[in-house]
């Protein structure tokens, strides 16, 4: 069933209501309804846009999936479309739950894609500022958008840690490369889609606050001044985050090209050091006669070369830290 609500006076009068009683309620000035409906229980919307007059458009656009976020005015409402955003801790998953609104001067309509988004959490922000009610309906919208806006807050919240773990892995002795490229690719992934939802909700929250809407009046303003302040840290600190990851991946692979130089020192140190008595057996195994060719004295002096040179070379490169 439908979930509504009756404001009077900045007043809560009543509850759940059937719908069909909205435009009676409407018909007093001083009256404020809510009215939520959810796409995935079977809620139809063409009652509510004959009693309210909505346009077709936005009636499509309420119910179509994957709007992008937006604010549309037309010459009896405006429509809103939004994403309230959870992000799984584990995998950096961003998963997007869409809502759609449609804003008039009496009545905000609230239009849910999926059961995902709950209301509760609104409901609680409403019955947290009884005295902000008289503000109508852009104190209901406020508390909607206040609470789409904190989600995007703490999504970017939980990517950040994710990321302050990836540089901790980075760093190790013996760090997972394979891991860490597949996290960063992750990591990526899920500030991509967040930013698609983040970015545009700066310009639906500062369209709201202008003036011929009608819609925030003086008592509202700061609050929503407050919210647009959050939508742009958001979006600054979504940008600041994914220039991180790109920094990762490219510290990831300067390290692994360090990591292989060093390798490369090593094993060329060693195969010089090798170089060295294989070179004296070699000329000592020549099928002609040299000094020492058959006798005692022979034999030591190629162990006393080979021992000497191979020792040098080894100082040499523990010295230049190459070993």
């Amino acid at each position: 069933m439908a979930r509504t609500r009756l404001y009077r006076d900045g007043k809560l009068i009543a509850e759940d209501f059937p719908a069909a009683e909205v435009s009676d309620h409407l018909e007093d000035p001083s009256s404020v309804v809510w009215l939520d409906l959810c796409l995935e229980h079977g809620d139809k919307l063409e009652t509510v846009s004959e009693e309210l007059n909505l346009h077709p458009l936005a009636v499509e656009d309420a119910v179509q999936p994957h709007e992008r976020p937006k604010l549309d005015r037309y010459e009896h409402h405006l429509f809103l479309s939004a994403y309230k955003t959870g992000v799984d801790r584990g995998t950096g998953e961003i998963a997007l739950i869409e809502v759609a609104a449609f804003v008039t001067r009496q009545a905000l309509v609230t239009v849910r894609k999926s059961e995902q988004f709950r209301m509760d959490p609104v409901l609680q922000r409403w019955d947290a500022s009884p005295d902000l009610a008289k503000h109508g309906v852009g104190f209901l919208l406020h508390g909607l958008v206040d609470y789409i806006v904190d989600s995007h807050f703490e999504a970017v919240q939980v990517l950040d840690d994710g990321i302050e773990g990836l540089q901790d892995l980075l760093f190790e002795e013996r760090p997972p490369d394979h891991q860490v490229q597949r996290r960063s690719f992750e990591l990526r992934r899920s500030l991509v889609l967040l930013r698609r939802v983040v970015l545009p909700m700066r310009e639906v929250v500062n369209t709201l606050m202008r003036r011929d809407l009608h819609v925030v009046d003086e008592g509202m303003a700061l609050y929503f001044q407050d919210v647009y302040d959050h939508v742009l840290r958001a979006t600054e600190w979504t940008e600041s985050l994914r220039d991180l990851v790109a920094t990762i991946l490219e510290t990831n692979l300067t390290l692994q090209g360090n990591r292989m130089n060093s390798v490369m020192k090593k094993v060329t140190s060693w195969a010089a050091i090798i170089a060295v008595p294989t070179a004296v057996t070699g000329f000592y195994g020549q099928n002609v006669r040299f000094p020492g060719f058959g006798q005692w004295s022979g034999f030591v002096t190629s162990v006393i070369i080979m021992a000497g040179l191979s020792g040098g070379l080894y100082y040499i490169f523990r010295r230049h830290d190459w070993l």
